[in-house]
Parts: C-alpha cells; sequence; structure tokens
C-alpha cells in the first residue's frame, strides 16, 4: 500500500474549482514535486494534504489512515513555509523546540533533539541567536528543522527556496536532497521552478488548471511531456505548424521530416515539437536524416551556451531556435549571418494536434 494516496481530490471556492479530482498515490521515501505556474492547483493541493483547507470532494489517506477529516494537529506531517514563518521573539534553539514543547516531551529529550537537529541542518553554533539575526538561508534551514523536530512522516515543502537568491537556492535544494535522503521522509514540495523539480525530485507532477498533466520521473517529464503545455512549460520547445504527409513523415512548410507520426494520418494538421538541444550541427553528412542547410539569425549568450535562431530555404518564413554549447560555438566557428548543416534525429520530433504550444 502506498504510503500516501490522494483519491479523486477536487477543491472548489464558490463557483471556481482549484483542484479537479486529482488521484495521486506516493510511496514511502519518496521526494516528489507538485511543479506548475502559478493558480494550478499545487498549493491548494498541498493545503488539502496538511488540512489546512479542506478538501471539497475525495479522501486522503496516509500510512493506510484516513486522515481526510482530521484537523492539522491530528496529521502527521511537518510544513515549510517560503515566508520562514519563524517566531522573531524566540531563539533558534527556541523556534526548533516550540513544537516539542507543545507535545509534552521532557526537557532533556528537547535539548537533545535540538542539539541534534542544529548539527544536521549545519547551525551548531547559531542555536542562541535570534531569527533577524540570521540570512535568509540560514532561516529557511531553521524552518526546516522546525519541522523535522517531531520526527513527522511526511514533510511539505511549500515554495520553501523561492524567497532566496539563486546561489543560495542553488545550494539549499541539495541540502533539502541530502537531508531528505539520509532522514527517508517521504516529501512533498511545491515550485513553478522546473529546475528545482527536475534536480531533485524523484517524480514530478505537473499541474495545470487543477488537475495532473503529467506525472513521471524528471528524465520522463523532459523527454517525453505527454502534452503540449508540459512539453511549454518544462524546459524550452519549438512549435512548428505542419502537416502528416504519410506514415512516419510529416511537411514543415517546404521540408519533410521523419518522425512518428502514430495517432495521425496522412493530411492531417499537426503541431511539430523539437528542443532547441535536440537539433545536431556535428558531423551531419549527406546521409544523416532530416538534414537541412541553414542559417544563423539571431544568436543570444547564455554562459554555458549559445542560443541561436535559424532560417532555412525550405523552412520559408518558420524560425528554429537551437542550442549549441560553447565548446561547439568553438569548435565550429559559429557566428552570426554564417551558415551550418542541420539535422534533427526523427526519434526527437514530437507530433501533437494543431494549434498547440
Amino acid at each position: 500500500m502506498s504510503y500516501l494516496r490522494l483519491e479523486n481530490i477536487t477543491k472548489r471556492f464558490g463557483a471556481f474549482t482549484a483542484v479537479d479530482r486529482v488521484a495521486l498515490a506516493i510511496e514511502e521515501g519518496e521526494f516528489v514535486c507538485f511543479l506548475g505556474p502559478s493558480g494550478c492547483g499545487k498549493t491548494t493541493l498541498l493545503r488539502a494534504i496538511a488540512g489546512l483547507d479542506f478538501q471539497s470532494e475525495g479522501r486522503i489517506l496516509q500510512a493506510g489512515r484516513d486522515i481526510s477529516a482530521l484537523p492539522p494537529r491530528e496529521r502527521d506531517f511537518g510544513i515549510v513555509f517560503q515566508s520562514y514563518a519563524l517566531f522573531p521573539n524566540l531563539t533558534v534553539g527556541q523556534n526548533i523546540a516550540y513544537g516539542l514543547e507543545n507535545r509534552g516531551l521532557p526537557r532533556r529529550r528537547i535539548t537533545e533533539r535540538v542539539a541534534e537537529l542544529l548539527r544536521l541542518v549545519g547551525l551548531e553554533d547559531q542555536g542562541d541567536k535570534y531569527p533577524a539575526q540570521l540570512s535568509g538561508g540560514q532561516q529557511q534551514r531553521v524552518a526546516l528543522a522546525r519541522a523535522l523536530a517531531p520526527s513527522p512522516g511526511l514533510l511539505l515543502l511549500d515554495e520553501p527556496l523561492s524567497a532566496l537568491d539563486a546561489k543560495v537556492r542553488l545550494y539549499l535544494r541539495h541540502e533539502i536532497r541530502d537531508l531528505q535522503r539520509e532522514l527517508n521522509v517521504t516529501t512533498i514540495m511545491v515550485t513553478h521552478d522546473q529546475e528545482e523539480a527536475l534536480s531533485i525530485a524523484d517524480r514530478i507532477v505537473v499541474m495545470h488548471r487543477g488537475r495532473i498533466e503529467q506525472l513521471g520521473t524528471p528524465i520522463e517529464i523532459y523527454q517525453n511531456p505527454a502534452t503540449p503545455f508540459v512539453a511549454d512549460f518544462v524546459g524550452t520547445m519549438n512549435f512548428l505548424e505542419g502537416t502528416v504527409v504519410e506514415a512516419g513523415r510529416a511537411r514543415v512548410a517546404e521540408l519533410v521530416l521523419e518522425c512518428p507520426t502514430d495517432g495521425f494520418a496522412p493530411g492531417d494538421r499537426v503541431t511539430v515539437a523539437i528542443r532547441p538541444e535536440d537539433v545536431v550541427v556535428r558531423a551531419v553528412t549527406a546521409e544523416t536524416r532530416n538534414r537541412f542547410a541553414a542559417r544563423i539569425l539571431r544568436t543570444d549568450f547564455l554562459g554555458p551556451f549559445l542560443r541561436v535562431e535559424i532560417g532555412a530555404e525550405r523552412l520559408g518564413a518558420v524560425r528554429l531556435l537551437v542550442d549549441l554549447s560553447i565548446n561547439l560555438v568553438r569548435d565550429l566557428d559559429i557566428e552570426l549571418g554564417g551558415g551550418l548543416e542541420v539535422a534533427v534525429p526523427p526519434e526527437r520530433i514530437r507530433l501533437y494536434p494543431p494549434g498547440a504550444g
């Protein structure tokens, strides 16, 4: 039996449905990210799990126990918010101890547990300081330690890193992942940051308009997006208008591409989806499938790679974004206005219904 089960969870606010019949099973020790844009229902779903906003319909089961109607204090979870929510008048140690004191634990056990958690989050020497004396990253570590203090079976993270600067976010997300693995605590994190979700989740729940758009591992979500929304939201995608010519071939402008056409018939209008990094520019020969001559129309330097916009005579007015590593740019002497031979591997092309993207 899965550790956490959501059975057709629906949450309405008046006539508006924020979460629509969500069904999900999460295994013990799993790290799952709810990913999606603002307003997609991910935080509402998290709050329903915590009992902070009861669902309108459906059941929630944790470790085989129906917690659907239980108040938060009777559920087994710890939660970390974006805003830290620390008590400013209490020291770091007192903030961590707060939940333990409310449970009536012996003073000695509380002191030991606080010291253990301070070591766990790397704040051994900060226990006597107040939140205002700490950096944002340190405050979030305190919030994490406080959530973990009672050893909950479930850890809920509501965009815990979004208020931090980029370098601190990168550092802390790896710390959170390492800590989760060490403690083997089942964890759900809400985020709108695709890179964050891809880098630390065991599985990602992509949400859109209150529903699960796709559920899968980071690699599955990125390499095989089930819908145009997922393809567009996770990573960057070229969407090109096309038509199926025959089984295994589709046309974009005057360029015919070999590609999987399952589910479409000859003559069907389609959206052809190609990721910028999947366009090949090295070792393209006359035998390479989906090869065509192109010209570089624009370049954007993005640090570790160069994003170029290419055009081609056979593509007419259609433009294609291509991501090239800096080493590749240097090796091939790629520059604005230059020409190059490119190709798109058939297996990296996806077709969606017309109008996608």
